[in-house]
This record gives C-alpha cells, structure tokens and sequence, in this order.
C-alpha cells in the first residue's frame, strides 16, 4: 500500500471515530428528547383548552358577535345572488328589473359591511384572549419547572428546558389566538351549507358531497405522519438550542482547545438533520391542500353536469345552479382551512405533548401535604445513617453519622468524589437520601416545607452563580427585603465593599450575564455578601475561598469568626486556612467518614487528614 492509500485510509478512520463521537456526544446530551408514542387523543386536547376556562366570559362576545354574525352574512350572500338572477334579471323572460337589482345589490353591499366589522371584531379579540392564554400556560410551565427537583435537571440539558418554555409555548399561539374561533364558525358554516343545500335539492346536494368521505378517507392516513413529522421538528429544533446554550457557555474551552472546526461540523450536522426534518413535515403538511383541490374539482364537475341536466328538465333554475355554485365553494373553503387547521392542531400537538411532559413531572424532592414551617432553629444538625445513590448501584454515601450541635463548625474534607457535597446536598433537601435521615433541632427536614427550611440555609459554592443586573440586586438576592444601609453593610463584612466602590457606577454597577465584568473572586465576595445578607442560622461554604488570594482569605477568615458565631457551619475546603479552626473536621473518603475529630487531634494520628495536609504543604513549598 503506498503512503498516499494509507494516509487516505488513516483520514477516512479518524472521519470515523469524529463521526461516532459526535453521535455518541448528541445521543449523551439530548438523550430526554424522544418522540413521544401517543395516539392523537381528544382528551390532552381538551386539558389544553382548559387554560382558556379563565376568558370564557371574554370570549362569548366574540363567539356570538364574530361567529354567529361572520357565519350568517356568508350564508346569506348566496342566496341574495339567487334572488337576484331569478327575480331581477329573469332570465325566462328577458326582463330586467332596475329598481330589484340595485336593492340586492344594496343588500349585499350592507351583508359585506356587517362581515367585515364582525370579522375585525373577532380578530382584534381572538388575538388579545389568545396572547393571555400563551401568557398562562408559559407561565405556569415555569412555574412548574421551578419546583423540580435537581434529579430532573441532572439529566437534561438547559437549552432543552429552554426550548419547552419558548418554542413550544410559541407554537401554540395560532391555535389559541384564531384557531379555536375560526374552526367553530367553519364548523357551522359548513353545517349550514348541507343543510340548506340538501333542501333545495336533495338529489343534488347528496351528489355534489360524494367526494367528501374520499377527501377525509385519505387525508386520516396522513394524519399520524403529519404529527409525528412537527414533532420531529420540535426535537430538532430543542436539540439546536441546546447546543447553542452549550456553545457559547464553553466558547472559551472550545477556543482553548482549537476546536472551533469540531464544533461547527457539529452543529452542522444538527443544522442539516433540522433542515430535513422540517422540509419532510412542511412536504406532508402542504399535501393536503392539492387533496382538498382535486376533491373541489371532481365535486365541481359532479355539480355542472347534473345541474345542467337538472335546468333542462325545469327541476333548478340558472339562479339556483350559480347558488349552488356559490354554496359549493364557500363548502370547501372552510374545508381547506379545516385541514390546514388540522395541521396546525397537529404541531400544537407534537407541542403540547412536550409541555404536558414536563408539567406531568413530579418532584422527586416534594412536601407533605400542608406541610407545617420550620420555626426558627438553634441549629443542632444530625445526619443519621445517611445512604444515597445518584444511580442505582454506585452509592455516594454509605451509612454516614454527624451529630452538630448549634453553633459548631464542621469541616468537611477529603478527595474529589468522596461526598463532602453530597452531605450538603442532602441538608438542603436538593435530594432526599436513600436510607437515613437529616434532623435539624430533631426535626426531619422531610417533615417540613421547603421554603421554611431553605431559607434558614445559607450557601457559598465555589462557582458562584451572579444574576444580570446590578451589584446591588445580586447581594440583595439574599433578602428581597433588605435595606441599602445592610446591603453596604453586608459587603464591607466581606470586604467586597472596596472593590465594589472602585466600580464605574459602584453598587449600581451592571455585572451583565453571569457577572462576566468581575473576576472570579469578586464573584465569590459577592457571593459572601449575599449569604451573610440572609442572616442564616445555618451556613454552608463549599469551597468558597477557592478563587480568592491569600490576603483577601485572611480578611474573609477575621470576619467570619464574628460573624459565624452563633450559627451552624459547614465548610467542604481544602486549605488548611479555612478548615483548621473548625470545631470538629471529618474526613470522607468513597462516601465513608474515615475519620473524625479537630485539626489537633488528627494531625497527631498517621491518617488520611494529615496525609492530606503534608500533601499540601509540599505543593506550596515546591
């Protein structure tokens, strides 16, 4: 083989393996979105109808005005054109009667007038009552999701959820907003026309609906092909938001590493998948018209052939013949919005489906009905036999004991994936444990509302989490109801007060997304800030001194012996600065406390703390 053949061959493996990572990495990350295997069901479309139970007194007005008023002047029209051939013009005879035609002409001038009005009418107020449905239902999506659990967003990515509350809500707004409206005036228009059209002429009108049972014969077996198609969409369309979120939150990790290249085959390749999908719904959606046109045509012909013969043996007249003309396309307009009606239905379906998903979506992490509040504890921590599995079979924690009692600093500590965040997880009830209980002041938390229990917990992560907009929003974010004075206050405990101060607008300084004008240690401060703001009894720093120089440390470390006092805290660190005046410090290791006592204490025994401590004091030396 020559160089050339093997470097060809060595290219097409790497395009290989390039390939099944990216296949691996999107079935990884989008592995939730999945097409939903439901049958077209009335019921999740009434449930969905149910949001506008709250304008149904807004929208009889419409109903009665736009609808009843719209749906009688169309029918009406033909038959004034009827009135006017056979009485004004005469054809029999040849007369012609001025003063009768202008007077039907008169008429339906006066019918289009009324048509148009009650038509503007019921837009204008469809569109208000629609736009306050979508409103409502975004709003109770969110809602919703803020009270999941975090095992839900474990395994789903941001863009995902994203899509749920944005692109799915939006594809509802035609349905709510006309769609509802619009299908019931055709309804009962196209119920008026049989009527009136088997009235005049039975034999007729039963010949000219022959094509009808064929149209809706053969437009039901697209019907299942059309919803799983825009639900197709919808996943596609999650998919490339998802990515977008990724993206641009890990650009600098992807230009780091050089691999733009990568990323935008990859999303490429999303990209050309959503192209397709959309073409093959858009393609199954449109083919409902050309049915709906060759079903008019056919019915057409039907109509012209028996209604001449008809006229010829004096059983119809050419006035009736050009109503029923009229009659017959005004039958098929409402029939060809029907179907496009039905494949919005359709997409608002594949849609709902997804939003229903997640409102059915049950918090793991929930309360007991009327649960009672958490009263304001001491702060006596026990964590009793605590065992917890992130997935089944792999536990995290196994059979952990920690009594505190109020007041007390407990030290966390031990290598990475130990389950020194696990512990603190399970206190704020961000997960309930497999076996075990938490008990503050003896009381399980599972026994008390959510609410009363977080807002006694004060937390610092290391990747702490700034809001957009000012400083001052982001440190009052601990308490909603806190003064300017104690915000100020707050920030010069933590010494953030100076570095906010040398700030171009100070605390009203805008920190954009994610704080991306302050380093990662005015984060943290800020951060501090916030929960000392809280005034928690119990405080939970997890690595919070992590991005912060020494110098700033010591300061932190000085007003945190005051104001620690008389709160519970738990520290998950590594440097010895922060852990060694704790009261009591245990150590963790695979989900295990291998050991358990002060700085002193376990600096005097050969184990895995001091292991840890020797470890370190050799780093900073080298």
């Amino acid at each position: 083989m020559s160089r050339r053949q093997e470097n060809d061959v060595t290219q097409r493996e790497k395009e290989a393996d390039r390939k099944h990572e990216s296949e691996s990495r999107e079935r990884f990350i989008y592995q939730d979105d999945e097409l939903i295997e439901k049958p077209f069901n009335w019921q999740q479309l009434g449930r969905l109808f149910m949001y506008l139970k709250p304008y149904s007194k807004q929208l009889m007005p419409v109903v009665l005005v736009g609808m009843v008023l719209g749906t009688l002047t169309r029918l009406t029209i033909p038959t004034v054109i009827i009135m006017a051939i056979d009485e004004a013009l005469n054809p029999k005879s040849g007369d012609t009667s001025v003063s009768k035609l202008m007077l039907f002409a008169g008429l339906m001038l006066a019918l289009y007038i009324i048509q148009w009005g009650s038509n503007t009418y019921r837009i204008k107020h469809t569109n208000i009552i629609g736009q306050k449905v979508i409103h409502d239902l975004r709003s109770h999506l969110f809602s919703h999701i803020q009270t999941l659990s975090f095992r839900f967003f474990d395994k789903r990515p941001a863009g995902s959820v994203l899509v749920r509350v944005t692109n799915d809500v939006n594809a509802l707004q035609d349905l709510f907003t006309n769609g509802v409206v619009n299908l019931l005036m055709d309804c009962v228009q196209l119920v008026g026309i049989v009527i009136i059209l088997l009235l005049w002429n039975f034999k007729l009108g039963l010949a000219v609906m022959l094509t009808v049972p064929l149209m809706f014969l053969v437009s039901s077996a697209l019907r299942r092909k059309i919803r799983f198609a825009w639900q197709d969409v919808r996943i596609k369309q999650s998919r490339i938001n998802s990515h977008l979120n990724e993206s641009i939150q890990g650009i600098k990790v992807t230009q780091a590493y050089v691999q733009e290249k990568e990323n935008i085959r990859f999303f490429e390749r999303m990209n050309s998948a959503n192209i397709k999908s959309w073409n093959y719904a858009s393609a199954m959606n449109q083919s409902f018209g050309p049915i709906i046109e060759l079903t008019s045509a056919v019915g057409t012909l039907i109509l012209f052939w028996y209604g001449s013969h008809l006229i010829q043996t004096g059983a119809l007249t050419v006035g009736m013949l050009v109503g029923f003309a009229n009659y017959i396309g005004n039958f098929w307009e409402p029939i060809n919005r029907l179907g496009q009606m039905y494949s919005q239905l359709l997409i608002a379906m594949a849609s709902s489906e997804r939003i229903f998903e997640y409102l059915d979506e049950k918090p793991i992490v929930g309360e007991l009905p009327q649960a009672p509040a958490l009263h304001q504890v001491r702060g006596d921590v026990k964590f009793d036999n605590l065992v917890f599995e992130y997935e089944e079979g792999r536990p995290a924690l196994k059979g952990i004991t920690i009594d505190v009692k109020a007041g007390q600093s407990i030290a966390l500590v031990g290598h990475t994936g130990s389950g020194k965040s696990t512990i603190m997880n399970l206190l704020c009830r961000f997960y309930d444990p497999n076996e075990g209980r938490v008990l503050i002041d003896g009381t399980d938390i599972r026994d008390v509302s959510l609410d009363s229990l977080r807002s006694q917990i004060g937390i610092v992560l290391q990747d702490t989490f700034i809001f957009s907009g000012t400083i001052r929003d982001n440190i009052r974010f601990g308490r909603l109801d806190a003064t300017d004075e104690e915000i100020v206050a707050a920030a010069k405990a933590v010494h953030a007060h100076e570095f906010i101060m040398k700030m171009k607008d100070g605390y009203d300084t805008e920190v954009q997304e994610r704080g991306n004008v302050l380093s990662m240690g005015q984060r943290q401060l800020l951060s501090f800030a916030r929960a000392l703001l809280a005034d928690p009894r119990i405080l939970i720093l997890d690595e919070a001194t992590a991005s912060i120089d020494t110098e700033t440390e010591l300061r932190i470390q000085q007003a945190l012996q005051t104001l620690l006092q008389g709160r519970t805290s738990f520290i998950v660190a590594h440097r010895l600065s922060t852990i060694r005046h704790a009261t009591s410090i245990v150590v963790l290791d695979h989900g295990s406390i291998v050991e358990q006592g002060s700085h002193d204490e376990l600096m005097r025994i050969p184990g895995t703390y001091r292991g840890l401590i020797e470890a370190q004091y050799r780093f900073l030396s080298a």
